[in-house]
């Protein structure tokens, strides 16, 4: 178990180190979403009361598709000078290899949505009328499902040609159900018309039902020719 937190924690220090320097994923993530702020702001009022029951589509959308853009390079780092056949052969658990991943990319989009928050409130005028309390737990979760499954799909297609569409390929149906979740429970929590207390237990239990499956086949993935 100690050998397993200490790759864990190695490879995320060094995946963290090397995004600061690089800033490649965030900057990618952050134009990304503000082409989405701008773009849909221009196509209906954002000030209309309207705006307050699909901005929680919108806000998804745009952190879904920029996650992608980081998803991306999640991988393809490793491939360099061959650092993914190092992994392979090293007595190192898999599992560790995967969570440090997921952890990291967790830590990328999350900063992403801490610096779009504000615009997304400025530009449609947001106003919270439902628990704004839930809106971290549902925030949460739902950021851990999308990198969980990306992370896990991104290390399949990371050798394949179109591995830029091969991801979203494979990620975006399956996470259908926690997109579905994300949305409606963020909606709920801005009109204050109904509980999110649903939608956060079953991201919660989206959540466990897929971490559960990439760690135990992640080791299968990760040596697959």
């Amino acid at each position: 178990m100690n050998a397993f937190w200490a790759v864990t924690l190695a490879t995320l220090k060094k995946d963290i180190r090397l995004e600061w320097r690089s800033k490649d994923a965030l900057n990618s993530m952050l134009f990304f979403s503000l082409l989405v702020v701008v773009i849909f702001s221009f196509s209906f009022d954002p000030l209309a009361e309207e705006s307050r029951h699909i901005v929680g589509g919108l806000i998804w959308t745009a952190f879904l598709f920029a996650a992608v853009v980081a998803l991306n390079q999640t991988w393809a780092r490793e491939l360099r000078n061959q650092v993914l056949d190092a992994y392979r052969v090293s007595p190192a658990p898999a599992n560790a290899l995967f969570l440090a991943k997921a952890l990291g990319n967790f830590i990328f989009v999350s900063v992403l949505e801490a610096l779009m928050a504000p615009l997304f409130v400025i530009f449609y005028n947001l106003r919270v009328l439902g628990p704004a309390w839930q809106l971290i737990p549902i925030t949460l979760f739902a950021t851990w499902a999308l990198v969980v499954n990306g992370t896990f799909f991104a290390a399949m297609s990371v050798r394949t040609r179109s591995r830029e569409l091969m991801l979203p390929l494979l990620l975006f149906p399956i996470s259908i159900p926690a997109v579905i979740a994300m949305v409606e429970g963020t909606t709920s929590i801005l009109t204050g018309e109904d509980s999110a207390h649903f939608y956060i237990v079953l991201l919660l239990t989206y959540d466990v039902v897929f971490t559960t499956a990439c760690l135990a086949l992640f080791d299968t993935v990760l040596h697959a020719e």
